[in-house]
């Protein structure tokens, strides 16, 4: 009895931490690569982050994503447990309204979307509202010294980056922050080698 008990433990052993792991992650490795190695993002050869994970941008020439409890930091995620009432939240958000109205160039009764002001559940999330692109269009095409032109090209880039609806009727239309920064690198380096 010991003996066939042990085979059965030895045998699941095998077969579900590794024959069927293994299997998993072959066949992940074959029918959808770029998923199952994290989503990553690759500039020049070289890995600058993931489409699942959200990035601190602080320079004005860049969009900005949600603010996060944890820094960023994909090894401690998570939210900051503050609730509606809670006078440490209410501080943070006003030095985020009072940042965001000191570096862009909108009327400050205009509405500030929320995701800029609250941070996500995961502190991770990697995509802002579409609102939430819009607002910082003005500081982004100030800080990068754009013209009439090349602002209607930051329109575009927007409108082509922007992820639709899941389904279309899931979700909201949003925007990957670090892929959206990387297409607006690739804009400026376009019009400034053609004004060159």
């Amino acid at each position: 009895m010991f003996k066939r008990s042990l085979y059965m433990c030895l045998w699941m052993t095998l077969m579900t931490g590794i024959v069927y792991p293994l299997l998993i992650t072959l066949v992940a490795h074959l029918s959808m690569p770029l998923q199952a190695n994290g989503s990553l993002i690759r500039v020049n050869d070289k890995v600058i982050g993931s489409h699942l994970i959200g990035q601190k941008f602080t320079s004005e020439k860049y969009f900005w994503g949600r603010p996060s409890a944890s820094h960023y930091d994909p090894l401690h995620s998570g939210g900051s447990n503050l609730g509606p009432i809670s006078a440490k939240l209410k501080e943070q958000v006003q030095a985020r309204i009072a940042h965001l109205q000191s570096t862009t160039s909108i009327d400050s009764s205009q509405l500030i979307p929320d995701d800029l002001l609250f941070a996500s559940g995961s502190g991770l999330d990697p995509h802002i509202t579409l609102d939430a692109g819009l607002y910082q269009k003005k500081r982004i095409a100030k800080a990068r010294g754009f013209n009439e032109a090349d602002i209607q090209l930051l329109d575009r880039l927007i409108e082509y980056m922007t992820e639709k609806r899941t389904f279309k009727f899931m979700g909201q239309p949003c925007l990957n922050v670090l892929r959206l920064n990387i297409a607006l690198d690739e804009l400026s380096n376009k019009d400034k080698h053609h004004h060159e």
